[in-house]
């Protein structure tokens, strides 16, 4: 029994830190790499912690993309920034196959995917299509990481634990990369883009030239 109630107290403090860590936006240290450190210094059983870990990340991803939803769209976005983020979603509307196999791909590897839930959230578009692909590819790509992966990539996790070596060069310049497709992501002209296939990105001007237009604004 004590063994038991040990089991159960490890596997919800192995959620809770997963958890936390995918509904972080940015700046938070790869998911993967910490239950390949937890399996390497604890032995524990893999599978379970896959599981463990898998459930916590989409959980917290899907807390994410909620969250950008509530906060970001409702709240910060202007209206002609959501029109044209508007434009991508009526584009994915009925293609749950689409969107689903993209989550389910992504998932597959061990790249950071907030800037994916970020944009999806952003779109408003319902999460249950995506929740699954991504759970089982999270799944697969945890248990390769933490269980088949090589001694040299297992190494690798452990001192970057170890070490606090996740602020490095890489591991800032793919933060900062996340930031930057977020911006991008609100700024491309989706309608410019679906009908002329140019990409150009909306300036921060728009605004007040809609609104000189309308006369709701001084020229």
């Amino acid at each position: 029994m004590p063994d038991l109630i040990h089991g159960i107290v490890a596997g919800l403090a192995v959620f809770a830190v997963v958890f936390v860590l995918n509904v972080v936006p940015a700046f938070a240290p790869p998911t993967w790499t910490v239950l390949s450190f937890i399996a390497i210094r604890y032995q524990v059983n893999v599978l379970i912690l896959s599981i463990v870990g898998a459930v916590a990340a989409t959980a917290g991803r899907l807390a994410l993309a909620r969250l950008s939803k509530w906060l970001i769209r409702q709240k910060l976005l202007g209206k002609s920034t959501k029109d044209n983020i508007d434009e991508l979603r009526k584009r994915l509307e009925g293609r749950e196959h689409l969107t689903a196999g993209i989550f389910l791909l992504y998932a597959f590897g061990p790249f950071p995917s907030n800037h994916l839930f970020i944009a999806y959230g952003l779109t408003g578009l319902p999460l249950g299509p995506v929740a699954i692909p991504f759970l089982f590819g999270r799944l697969v790509s945890y248990t390769f990481w933490a269980f088949t992966a090589s001694q040299v990539a297992r190494l690798m996790a452990y001192r970057a634990l170890e070490g606090g070596s996740f602020f490095s060069y890489y591991f800032i310049l793919t933060q900062l990369f996340t930031i930057l497709t977020i911006y991008l992501f609100a700024r491309i002209d989706w309608k410019r883009l679906f009908t002329e296939k140019k990409i150009k990105l909306i300036g921060h001007g728009t605004n007040n030239a809609a609104r000189r237009k309308n006369g709701m604004a001084p020229k």
